[in-house]
């Protein structure tokens, strides 16, 4: 008997009010299972106070973000004089040996994290594009993550596999893609023996950066197709409620929650569809 477990979380919940109500719909209307709440987002209000009481068995997450939009604390070494993020991922990692700019970083994160906790539990942390990746970031985000209570971290190891469209692979978008992986593998590699020193627990599988802006059913399809082991397998995705344009990838993203088809093709696959609140109790 096989032990699969699948989760789809909605990162970026609380940036807008649309992306709110993909959460809300996504749950109620489809098989969304979890989301990680930004702190700093425009619509955290929205979100805490009209979606969270709605959803009562939905996974929520930390959403840390250092990258985008305003700090919740004073941070020169993060932010410019308006307190806006301003640093690249690459920045970040330069940065990241930095001790003065890592007590900021921890600052900013303890904050975020307690802002989210006064209006829920949390059951997972992972950040805005993949910034708590960077090791010595990941090192203080598992130290806070054991602090709070907090049992799962997001680590980022993506298998490669590959989708039966020629229309992604020949977009611009894809070739930085597969960089990411190979980035976001080698620091899992090294993240994975933090979780274990801090007695923490992390998703298996990450799906959803080699496809990063090109996510639709077919990729999450694809991606748990070359799983066949028990495991942890998380796709994440950024679906907004309605569509800018025809070509709007977040709307894409929003209908990967609604399709019924995939939900039974994940279940025939032997996954079973859970968050990490659930698994936290069993």
């Amino acid at each position: 008997m096989t032990n699969k477990k699948f989760i789809l979380n909605a990162d970026d919940f609380g940036m807008s009010k649309a992306y709110n109500r993909a959460v809300l719909d996504g749950y109620h209307n489809g098989f969304l299972s979890s989301a990680s709440l930004c702190a700093n987002g425009k619509a955290f209000t929205s979100a805490v106070n009209e979606i969270i009481p709605e959803c009562p068995n939905l996974g929520i997450g930390v959403h840390l973000n250092i990258i985008e939009g305003r700090s919740l604390t004073k941070a020169p070494l993060l932010t410019n004089k308006r307190g806006k993020f301003n640093n690249g991922y690459l920045q970040l990692i330069l940065k990241s040996n930095n001790n003065k700019f890592l007590e900021q970083v921890e600052f900013e994160f303890r904050t975020q994290i307690e802002t989210v906790m006064n209006y829920s539990k949390v059951d997972h942390i992972d950040s805005h594009v993949h910034t708590h990746a960077i090791p010595n970031i990941f090192k203080l985000t598992a130290k806070l993550a054991k602090e709070y209570g907090i049992p799962y971290i997001r680590t980022q190891y993506e298998e490669m596999y590959f989708v039966p469209s020629f229309k992604k692979h020949l977009t611009l978008k894809y070739p930085p893609n597969l960089l990411k992986i190979a980035l976001l593998n080698s620091f899992t590699l090294k993240n994975r023996e933090v979780v274990r020193e801090y007695g923490l627990k992390t998703n298996d599988y990450l799906i959803g950066v080699g496809y990063t802006g090109l996510m639709d059913n077919l990729t999450i399809e694809y991606g748990l197709k070359t799983l066949d082991e028990d495991c942890v397998a998380e796709a994440l995705i950024h679906p907004c409620h309605y569509a800018i344009s025809n070509k709007d990838q977040h709307y894409t993203e929003f209908l990967i929650t609604q399709n019924k088809e995939l939900k039974d093709k994940i279940s025939r696959m032997g996954f079973e569809i859970t968050n990490y609140k659930k698994e936290q109790v069993m």
